[in-house]
């Protein structure tokens, strides 16, 4: 990965630090009174224009953006910069919240200069698609390293992109668990659940979503491993996935969309959703409707992100960019990434969090499955064994 001209240095600054941390206790105290009011309302894909965060430009970056032909909103002034946002579904509360503290602490370093970000959200791989096709994308925030390898391919992202980052460029991580309604009715407790007769389940859709894939692999990954079976001989496995997904009632185009068909439509009796969907509707969007299941065994999920470098070298935002990310490793927005029910990867941030998210047995897709490129090839092209388990068409 290009070395960047200047990024986001970490905040060592007492007093910086006791802002950034104030701005979170902020946020979520009034996260709490927020829930007693907000009504559960989930807009799909698009692009969200969310916060006007201001960030230095270097006079590299101001030169090549006076020359940008007004391509990059807001570049004609060599103070400003533009950034977009590219992300799956169910990040779009994190990150309107990560804007908010990254401005609170770069300004304060860098007060003659902007920087506006814009997001936009929807299922992973149409999203990563929507880039590779065109979408101006300066960053990607992604849930699978299957759809930041096609940016690869088409020349997009850079092939060190993992080593521009540290952690493999995967600042949090999460798991997929159950959300059920109020006092459990069925009484739901584990993968095999749903499977039975009387269940009826919401997931996204594998073909379009990222997490529908974590989805599907942390269902077929406990069947494997309480029939002790491999993905060479899943007789056991494949039934008991048949069986999951003939009880699926929707498969919609993202994990957002499947959240609304829950909790709004009033569909199904389980959410199989990420650890952060979960909480934020259990304790905000559905509050008092909804309860959390943590399965026995489930899978981790990596949420990689990279910058774009073919948009942001030809518009000058690489150091920007670069610095938005960056900051991404920070300790209070690893703070706020635990407060958001994702999981940081720094340990001891973690560690402080572990009343909310549990400490459970969970597996690594590749230790498993193969690369994502096996995986992809063996579950999800046309044909592939979620098509057959499904009994798509």
């Amino acid at each position: 990965m290009q070395a960047t001209n200047q990024s986001i240095q970490k905040v060592s600054n007492k007093l910086e630090f006791s802002n950034a941390a104030s701005f979170i206790e902020n946020k979520s105290r009034q996260s709490q009174v927020a829930s007693n009011h907000i009504r559960f309302s989930f807009k799909l894909g698009g692009v969200l224009a969310v916060a006007m965060l201001m960030i230095a430009c270097s006079p590299t970056e101001a030169t090549q953006n006076s020359t940008n032909d007004g391509t990059n909103s807001g570049t004609k002034d060599k103070q400003n910069i533009s950034l977009l946002n590219v992300s799956y579904d169910v990040s779009r509360d994190f990150y309107k919240d990560y804007n908010s503290l990254f401005t609170n602490i770069y300004q304060g370093q860098h007060p003659d200069s902007k920087v506006s970000i814009q997001q936009s959200h929807g299922g992973a791989s149409k999203q990563a698609l929507s880039v590779a096709n065109g979408l101006q994308a300066d960053v990607v925030t992604l849930n699978q390293e299957s759809d930041m390898n096609m940016l690869v391919k088409k020349g997009l992202v850079k092939t060190d992109w993992r080593e521009a980052f540290p952690d493999n460029a995967v600042p949090y991580s999460t798991t997929m668990i159950l959300l059920v309604r109020s006092g459990n009715p069925k009484n739901i407790k584990d993968w095999e659940d749903l499977a039975r007769a009387d269940v009826d389940v919401v997931m996204p859709n594998p073909k379009t979503s990222g997490t529908a894939r974590y989805a599907f692999l942390g269902a077929y990954g406990s069947g494997l491993h309480k029939f002790k079976e491999s993905v060479a001989q899943p007789q056991k496995t494949d039934a008991f996935m048949k069986k999951m997904l003939a009880n699926v009632v929707t498969y919609d185009n993202g994990a957002r969309a499947a959240t609304t068909s829950f909790t709004q439509r009033g569909l199904g009796d389980v959410l199989i959703t990420t650890e952060n969907e979960a909480h934020l509707v259990a304790t905000q969007h559905a509050k008092g409707q909804v309860d959390i299941v943590y399965p026995s065994y489930s899978i981790t999920i990596h949420n990689p992100v990279a910058i774009v470098s073919s948009v942001t070298e030809k518009k000058g935002s690489t150091d920007a960019a670069t610095a938005y990310l960056k900051a991404l490793w920070d300790k209070p927005a690893q703070e706020l990434m635990a407060q958001m029910y994702l999981r940081p990867s720094n340990k001891e941030v973690l560690a402080a969090h572990t009343g909310t998210l549990k400490d459970i047995q969970t597996f690594e897709p590749v230790a498993v499955f193969g690369d994502w490129d096996s995986i992809m090839e063996t579950f999800f092209v046309d044909g592939g064994r979620f098509d057959q388990l499904a009994q798509v068409k």
